[in-house]
């Protein structure tokens, strides 16, 4: 029916323009030929001091006629209507005005709003710059758009992103505010308004409509697209990447945020906000009244990095808006800024969770301590680099306990070796009995072999932390340090220009040598650890821990050529630090002869009471060996 009634408005509407532009050359015919015979009567009786005159009448005569103008008008009057129905008067507004942009700023921001769907199409960091020195947009024009589905009564569905929004902008104390209406009639309309404060990377976003309710189609959702090419700002476009993605907070508190696939879709219901996060930088929607549901899509848009390097990712949002009373009532918030914890922190939002600290106890340890620790080394130490080493320093003196209790096993290992090895041999052809044995003199001499996992085990949270507190931290950003010039990015002694298949891909156009200096500190470091175990811990079926200790340098030292030189900085100071630790404590605090001396003395002792789950554990072993026993003497019994 909605298709019908179409063809039959199109059908009037053509039959009207028609008639329109047959009056229109019917009246102009009868104009001429009035004004022929008007001419040729002057022409007679004009006398020859009045010819001067007559070229200035010929002039305003050959004008278009006031009643031309109205024809015009109605005609586009008439366009406007079949092509917008209710929302014609908006087309016909967008003729009158010679501007098609408005632009709010303050201190940090300058937004250019566009006069088409009323949206921000440009937002630009005045305080802030790429890599190349140039101003960093986080929304541009043509790579961003803000819209709303308008589902109208007579059957048509209008993109606000389309039509024209008159602007009105005034001063408000120190506050600028631009307000955008949609206008079906001079009391019926859309209004979209914002508010810049002074000093805020934050503005007010406001959205309501009048009258609409007879305008639009009675349904009670309106669909909100939101989306957002996010540009490239950094150095090396994949570790930017890697930091890319939506979060958005849903439920009550709870958040979650699409992956690192080539397509991702979340969903949430109840959504507070909803972030682009581009590495450094982020684009945050924000609501009062929490929205029905939304559904996130992000798409990675880098495919080959000599080619792709403009954008990061495609960030698509699709939210429910409800009407109340089939009208527009919502109040926003929009943020343009850094992905910078000090600041989101302010506005008590949790949008600290835009900042990737990592989950769980890792995060908390960022947040409480590893960040208000480095911000407070940054009030007194000038450098960025030195506050990193200072950070360093400080991390692994307060672990050299558990350094010295890790050193302390592997020593006692060191000086148990020989009688493994005995037991080895002995029972070479018996591994239960070899299991037995070893068991039997760890307890005799009171070495425990997880001893040294168990310290090495409690530091794996605050080293996840730190990896993680590296790429998130804003206040490393373009912040130089010997050689580096940006301590978020990595750091370069050499490049060249040619693309070498496999070498470009997996290690990059550069060579980074704070990776490097990483990767010999920690191969020294395996070798004083794994190394002098080499033997002991190789055991039939277990991988080569001699293959490892080369492999795991040689891979850290691909890995990171990429990254932030500001963590390969902290992986070489902190594995320089524990090497140091570590002799100290094999040289001056651990004696090889004083842990022989002490494990005779423990041998000497009455056996302690076993646990119940050591005791448990030789049981099985003994049920073991005896079954082992039965088999070997009557092999046909299963």
């Amino acid at each position: 029916m909605e298709d019908k009634k179409f063809d039959l408005n199109s059908v009037i509407g053509f039959l009207l323009i028609g008639l329109i532009l047959f009056w229109m050359v019917y009246m102009n015919q009868d104009e001429a030929e009035e004004g022929n015979l008007n001419e040729a009567t002057k022409t007679e009786q004009v006398a020859p001091e009045e010819a001067d005159s007559l070229t200035s009448n010929e002039a305003v005569a050959s004008q278009p006629t006031s009643q031309d103008a109205q024809v015009s008008d109605s005609i586009a009057s008439i366009l406007a209507q079949q092509k917008l129905g209710s929302f014609a008067l908006s087309e016909m507004l967008a003729k009158e005005q010679d501007q098609d942009y408005t632009y709010i700023e303050n201190e940090f921001l300058k937004l250019k709003v566009s006069h088409y769907g009323g949206q921000i199409v440009d937002a630009k960091l005045k305080q802030h710059e790429n890599y190349l020195g140039e101003p960093i947009y986080i929304a541009k024009e043509g790579n961003s758009e803000f819209n709303i589905e308008l589902k109208t009564r007579d059957g048509r569905t209008l993109q606000t992103k389309d039509l024209y929004f008159v602007p009105e902008l005034k001063q408000e104390g120190d506050n600028q505010v631009l307000t955008m209406r949609l206008k079906a009639d001079q009391d019926k309309y859309l209004e979209y308004r914002y508010l810049i404060k002074p000093n805020d990377h934050m503005l007010d976003f406001g959205m309501r409509s009048q009258g609409l309710s007879s305008i639009l189609s009675g349904d009670t959702e309106a669909l909100l697209t939101w989306q957002i090419k996010s540009l490239r700002h950094a150095k090396s476009i994949s570790y930017e990447n890697q930091h890319a993605e939506i979060i958005f907070q849903y439920d009550g508190g709870k958040d979650d945020y699409t992956n690192q696939r080539e397509l991702t879709e979340e969903t949430g219901d109840k959504v507070d906000w909803v972030a682009y996060r581009q590495h450094f930088f982020s684009a945050i929607l924000l609501t009062d009244s929490p929205f029905k549901n939304g559904k996130f899509i992000s798409e990675n848009l880098v495919q080959d990095k000599q080619v792709d390097t403009v954008f990061t990712k495609k960030y698509t949002s699709e939210i429910a808006l409800q009407l109340k009373g089939g009208e527009f009532a919502e109040q926003m918030n929009l943020y343009y800024g850094p992905t910078d914890i000090k600041i989101l922190s302010t506005y008590e939002r949790d949008l600290d969770k835009v900042v990737p600290l990592g989950w769980g106890i890792f995060g908390w340890i960022n947040k409480y301590m590893l960040i208000p620790f480095f911000g407070f080394l940054l009030s007194f130490i000038p450098s960025y680099g030195l506050a990193i080493i200072v950070m360093t320093i400080t991390v692994r003196i307060l672990l050299s306990p558990v350094t010295y209790k890790s050193y302390l096993s592997q020593a006692k290992m060191k000086v148990l070796r020989p009688e493994i090895a005995q037991i080895n041999e002995k029972h070479k052809d018996n591994a239960m009995k070899k299991q037995q044995e070893t068991m039997k003199l760890y307890s005799k001499t009171g070495v425990s072999p997880l001893s040294g996992c168990i310290p090495a085990l409690l530091q794996i949270p605050i080293f996840y932390a730190l990896f993680r507190f590296f790429p998130s931290a804003f206040d490393l950003r373009q912040k130089g340090f010997l050689w580096a010039d940006d301590l978020s990015s990595y750091d370069v002694i050499f490049e060249w220009d040619a693309y070498i298949p496999l070498i470009s891909w997996a290690y990059g156009n550069h060579v980074s040598l704070f990776p490097i200096l990483a990767s010999i500190a920690i191969f020294g470091y395996m070798q004083m650890t794994t190394g002098q175990n080499m033997q002991q811990m190789q055991q039939p079926g277990m991988p080569n821990m001699k293959v490892i200790m080369y492999i795991m340098p040689f891979g850290m030292l691909i890995f990171f050529n990429n990254y932030a030189s500001g963590l390969s900085l902290y992986y070489f100071i902190s594995n320089l630090i524990t090497i140091g630790i570590m002799l100290v404590i094999k040289n001056v605090i651990i004696k090889e002869d004083k842990i022989l001396q002490k494990i005779e003395e423990n041998k000497k002792k009455p056996k302690k009471k076993k646990g119940k789950f050591a005791r448990k554990m030789q049981e099985i072993m003994e049920q073991a060996e005896e079954q082992k026993k039965l088999r070997e003497k009557d092999p046909k019994k299963k």
